[in-house]
């Protein structure tokens, strides 16, 4: 792939609020939260950015539609912010900008930051938010688990899988993320569940139950980045530098699901940002290359259509690799080694910038007692919107 800023940028510092039902915080707080953890871990001062990006997505009641709230809460002296938003992309739109910047050389030390104060707002509950008027018009009964539960239907039936398989497989997902957010402080959900607790729970969508969704919370994560030389001379005393090897978004064109080429088995926003990324990065065997996985588990069926449209499974084959436990903490991809979307829930502007959070603490080796043994290269997905519309970002993270 030509051009790229694979290498051309790192991670200086990161930080991360606690998630959960931050009834105790505002959005100014959760992000000073975040913030003061990151600048203590880039050993900066806030005087030292010179650009920053600002990531909401539906949190207009708290944040706006501007990058001034983020200029006040961390008293940002004249800094230029801008405020994006792109689904559940949010946070590695945010993180993306900042990115770019440092790579195109017209910014030295930049921040991207996500934020969204869901609870407050009555998100996943009374009042429904709207996307627009035209929306409105055209998704008036529209559920995230029932569209969701439809790609759970259009995977058994393309690939044959049994629906007892199915359910127990989904079942897996949850029981290995729950057992992987104990160890996570920052979780907002940190309870071991079993698998007969999951299949027995009330159903939300069928086959999705309660279990199989992930939770509505609050939260803020953020990241200071600069150029490798920069990033270096910060740290060489302390830790390894992380680098940024390939950032990919694609967003749906609407064609996908009215052209009769799509089923509803898999994500082709996913396929095409995940194949772009390993193009750059020079990821050749994604499930050899990959150590660890961050991905969009809104509900246990995306995490399992995902493990296959990141080539981390052979199509049709993650129900037998998930039962097998190839994706747990001791399987040969971990993936959601701090819980996910289930345990931490999903504050849509933060949980981009969160997952890289995780991503961060394993390849410098200070995740605690989550740490994997050896971690050279980890990936974040994020998926936003529907199966049949949608928005991915795929994000690698290496050491030097």
């Amino acid at each position: 792939m030509n051009g790229g800023i694979r290498d051309r940028v790192a991670i200086v510092g990161m930080g991360c609020s606690r998630f959960g039902e931050r009834w105790d915080a505002s959005a100014t707080q959760l992000m000073q939260e975040a913030f003061a953890e990151c600048l203590d871990d880039a050993g900066l001062g806030a005087d030292e950015i010179d650009a920053a990006w600002l990531g909401s997505c539906v949190e207009d009641l708290h944040v706006g539609r501007s990058g001034i709230p983020l200029a006040m809460a961390l008293r940002l002296g004249n800094v230029p912010v801008t405020r994006v938003e792109n689904f559940c992309a949010t946070g590695t739109e945010a993180f993306r900008g900042a990115v770019y910047a440092v790579a195109a050389g017209a910014s030295r030390i930049a921040l991207a930051m996500g934020v969204e104060k869901l609870k407050d707002t009555g998100y996943g509950g009374l009042p429904e938010f709207s996307f627009g008027a035209e929306a409105d018009l055209w998704w008036p009964n529209l559920t995230a688990p029932g569209t969701f539960a439809l790609l759970a239907d259009g995977y058994a039936a393309r690939h044959g899988v049994a629906p007892r398989d199915l359910r127990r497989a989904m079942a897996h997902v949850s029981v290995k993320s729950h057992a992987n957010g104990l160890l996570s402080p920052k979780a907002h959900i940190r309870r071991a569940v079993t698998e007969q607790q999951v299949i027995d729970a009330p159903v939300i969508a069928a086959p999705l139950g309660l279990y199989d969704c992930c939770g509505v919370s609050d939260g803020a994560a953020c990241a200071i980045v600069t150029t490798p030389e920069i990033a270096r001379s910060l740290v060489a005393a302390r830790r390894d530098v992380v680098l940024v090897k390939a950032i990919q978004i694609a967003a749906s064109n609407g064609a996908e699901a009215g052209c009769g080429g799509w089923d509803a088995s898999h994500f082709v926003t996913t396929r095409v940002a995940a194949a772009r990324a390993y193009a750059e990065a020079g990821v050749r065997d994604p499930a050899a290359d990959v150590d660890v996985a961050e991905v969009h588990d809104c509900f246990s069926i995306t995490e399992l259509v995902t493990m296959e449209d990141l080539g981390f499974a052979q199509p049709g084959r993650a129900v037998h690799d998930v039962l097998d436990g190839a994706f747990d903490a001791a399987g040969r991809l971990p993936c959601q080694i701090d819980g996910g979307l289930k345990c931490f829930g999903h504050p849509i502007g933060a949980s981009g910038l969160r997952m890289l959070y995780e991503l961060h603490a394993q390849l410098l080796g200070r995740a605690g007692e989550r740490q994997l043994a050896r971690v050279d290269l980890g990936l974040a997905h994020n998926l936003g919107g529907f199966p049949f519309q949608n928005v991915c970002s795929v994000t690698l993270l290496g050491r030097a």
